[in-house]
């Protein structure tokens, strides 16, 4: 029998070696889970991990995914640093794309303007409409004392309220045949692809950028250092004068800007329109990415390829096997409980109890 007892300090191997464990654990767990659904286990794991990496189309598929996957877990792992808990990364990536699709469709009148210009108003309107709606729940945070947890989750259903509300009204195609969506975007608009015949686009290059730009801001600045001073030790913080109330509206319009560009590069990438769903649930996706990823910016990158393999796997899953759409959310949290379960194992150690 075994018995948890605790270490005498936190193990920094297991910390980097958690996240790992969680990974194996959850493809364990998804054999199980294939077996049950009467399906067999490899032939399971193979479509669900295997087959998305089966020749480079597949691969800039997973990449496409990855990107606001990443950048909207960049902008929670600042806040997290912070010990500021926004969960609302989907309502500002909803918001980001919805300000960003308004701005090219503005432009988008049959007259042609510079795509550069187009794109670069896109994304900086996608940055501010995320910032924005991150900034609500600073405010409510800082003037009432709200609870960032519940504020920034409530706001993402009002936030998708909102998008509903501008594909049946001033956004509405009227050439649509009265479908819920805005009008294609003129190609000129659209984020340039990388490599022909594949959707990656120059969004994967910004992101790519971003991680090293966070970098940077997080362990290399005095900004980064004082965010991080204030979530591990309040107390110490407040002593030294940083201003906790400067941290949370930093962390909260990073958070909410990075999430708004990642909606941003949707709508201008492989959707090229505003639809009544921007994401499939990234936002949410991208805590469990930033977690993975141990709240470093390279480390959300390949926690971000882990979750878009999940993605890909699960839609590989559904056409092959015949299994639900759920099996992606099966999977995810899956993942999610077993890191939980693995990070115990920094603070204590297992022992084997006679």
């Amino acid at each position: 029998m075994f018995k948890l007892e605790p270490r005498s300090g936190s193990s920094r191997l297991m910390a980097y070696t958690s996240p790992v464990l969680a990974v194996l654990l959850t493809l364990l767990g998804g054999a199980l889970l294939f077996a049950l659904l009467g399906k067999n286990p490899l032939t399971g794991l193979e479509v669900f991990v295997v087959e998305p990496l089966r020749n480079w189309r597949s691969v800039s598929e997973l990449l496409l995914k990855t990107t606001p996957l990443v950048l909207c877990a960049l902008g929670l792992s600042v806040c997290y640093r912070a010990n500021v808990w926004n969960i609302g990364a989907e309502g500002q990536l909803i918001c980001g794309g919805l300000t960003a699709g308004s701005v090219i469709l503005l432009f988008d009148q049959g007259t042609l303007h510079s795509p550069l210009m187009v794109l670069t108003l896109a994304s900086l309107a996608g940055i501010a409409g995320g910032a924005a709606w991150a900034g609500i729940t600073a405010w409510l945070r800082d003037k009432y004392h709200a609870n960032e947890i519940l504020v920034s989750l409530m706001l993402t259903y009002i936030a998708q309220l909102l998008l509903m509300y501008a594909v049946n009204g001033p956004l509405k195609d009227p050439n649509g045949m009265n479908f819920p969506q805005s009008k294609v975007f003129s190609s000129e608009y659209l984020l340039p692809h990388l490599f022909s015949g594949s959707r990656l686009h120059l969004g994967f290059i910004v992101m790519l950028l971003a991680c090293g730009a966070m970098s940077v801001f997080l362990f290399r600045s005095f900004a980064g250092y004082r965010l991080t001073v204030g979530g591990l030790a309040p107390l110490a913080a407040r002593y030294a004068g940083f201003s906790s109330r400067r941290a949370l509206w930093m962390s909260l319009l990073i958070s909410g800007g990075f999430a708004g560009l990642a909606g941003a590069f949707e709508v201008a990438g492989p959707i090229g329109q505003v639809l009544p769903s921007i994401s499939p649930g990234y936002g949410f996706a991208a805590i469990i990415v930033a977690f993975i990823g141990r709240l470093s910016p390279f480390g959300t990158l390949l926690g971000g390829l882990v979750l878009s393999l999940f993605y890909l796997g699960g839609e590989m899953a559904q056409s092959r096997l015949g299994l639900p759409s759920a099996i992606t959310g099966l999977f995810q949290g899956m993942l999610l409980f077993m890191l939980l379960a693995c990070d115990t194992l920094i603070h204590y150690r297992l022992r084997w109890k006679k």
